[in-house]
């Protein structure tokens, strides 16, 4: 993504001057850049040419419905986990037939949503939701398609936490389980079962894993073929790293493709894939502003207007993301700084001994890699509004995320004046 790696000296993004940015619309702030977003789509569409593939974007990732129009512009479809995702899907004007439903926990309200919706496919993760499924379709007398969830139990090289493809994981059921599945089909009429699907981690940053999965989701693929079972659709999940830190590479989509071009030559369904985090994270910056230094006796402090509620990451996984102070550096030392936040926790840390160029209050700092993974997992702990967010494009700016305000934040509670009995 060229567009992120612009000059930070200049503080220029997609064209956009960003102290300006963050003078007009404040901080902390989400900034997204759609030349960077769409030139991640070409580049996976161009490597797909050639497959009956369909790109299913994970909203987990960034769910903001101006992204999700930006992407269903370029020809996404949707992953979702939820009936909120699904709401967001629509809204973002991506048609029921081209969004998937993943997630091992379904509500019966969720599913009944997917199927009036119209959803394209359910990503099967037990044999309850295959049973809840197959209920309440016959219910409202329709017909659900559907792909089973294999877990390979491929070690996907990630985080503990984001690793979903081994037999210990609470992700998808072993490929003898969903075996037996097609086996016994016709227990489930309002099910068409007739895909495969399976996802085994997220941020791989080697394609060894992926290569090894995908070639053990083609040799199923072919097993079911042989005992007479049709299939419409492999779904090989998403999971592509990208680059977070110096020494770090996207995983190339060329290299990508190819791998399912090999696994699955002479496939004659449909393939699909859901990145969500290739797509989006090196697309976006959270800006913020520089509260104060503070020399402890051990450590010197950057204390940030952003906290852990507007980018969890680094607390939640010990994410790594490059911070850079936003002006031109010549001439300025360099110190190392534990980066922080003003909340009250020690986890509330983005950086332990990070090397910048000395920062004074007032100054602006951006923490790169924040497309993905960190607005849509913000909270409002210590009473902290949620960030604005703007996407930058051709050197003007859309806000496309109001920042909270405070009546905003609290306008569901209430005084427990009435009481009710259950």
């Amino acid at each position: 993504m060229q567009d992120v790696t612009s000059c930070w000296s200049t503080g220029v993004f997609a064209g956009v001057d960003l102290e300006q940015l963050a003078l007009r619309e404040g901080t902390p702030l989400y900034v997204y850049s759609a030349p960077a977003i769409r030139s991640r789509m070409r580049a996976l569409h161009d490597a797909l040419q050639g497959l009956n593939a369909g790109i299913r974007y994970a909203v987990k990732a960034n769910g903001t419905l101006a992204v999700l129009q930006l992407l269903a512009e370029q020809g996404a479809g949707a992953d979702i986990v939820s009936a909120g995702e699904l709401q967001r899907a629509l809204r973002a004007g991506i048609a029921a037939c081209d969004i998937v439903f993943s997630g091992v926990g379904k509500t019966d309200a969720e599913i009944g949503m997917a199927l009036a919706a119209g959803v394209g496919r359910f990503n099967l993760e037990s044999r309850a939701e295959l049973d809840a499924v197959q209920r309440i379709a016959a219910a409202r007398g329709c017909m659900a398609t559907a792909s089973v969830r294999i877990n390979p139990d491929v070690d996907a090289q990630t985080h503990a936490k984001i690793s979903t493809g081994k037999a210990e994981n609470k992700f998808g059921v072993a490929i003898s389980e969903a075996r037996a599945w097609f086996d016994a089909h016709t227990t489930w009429p309002n099910v068409q079962l007739d895909g495969l699907h399976m996802h085994i981690g997220s941020q791989l940053l080697s394609l060894a894993p992926v290569a090894e999965a995908v070639q053990r989701m083609a040799t199923f693929w072919q097993q079911l073929v042989v005992a007479g079972h049709s299939i419409a659709s492999l779904d090989v999940g998403g999971g592509l790293g990208v680059r977070y830190r110096e020494g770090e590479h996207a995983p190339a989509a060329r290299d990508y493709a190819d791998i399912l071009r090999t696994a699955f030559a002479g496939f004659d369904g449909r393939i699909l894939v859901e990145p969500g985090r290739w797509l989006v994270a090196e697309a976006g910056v959270l800006l913020s502003r520089v509260v104060l230094v503070k020399q402890g006796e051990a450590r010197r402090f950057l204390v940030l207007d952003a906290a852990m509620n507007d980018l969890l990451r680094p607390s939640l996984y010990e994410a790594w993301h490059d911070i850079v102070r936003i002006g031109d550096d010549a001439g300025r030392e360099s110190l190392a700084y534990d980066v922080v936040g003003p909340v009250c926790e020690t986890g509330d840390t983005f950086a332990m001994d990070r090397t910048l160029p000395r920062c004074a209050a007032g100054e602006l700092v951006a923490i790169l890699g924040t497309g993905a993974y960190a607005s849509s997992m913000g909270s409002t702990y210590n009473s902290r509004p949620l960030p604005a967010e703007v996407l930058v494009d051709g050197g003007r700016y859309a806000l496309v995320r109001r920042r909270q305000t405070f009546d905003a934040m609290i306008a569901d509670e209430q005084p427990a004046s009435v009481w009710n009995s259950p």
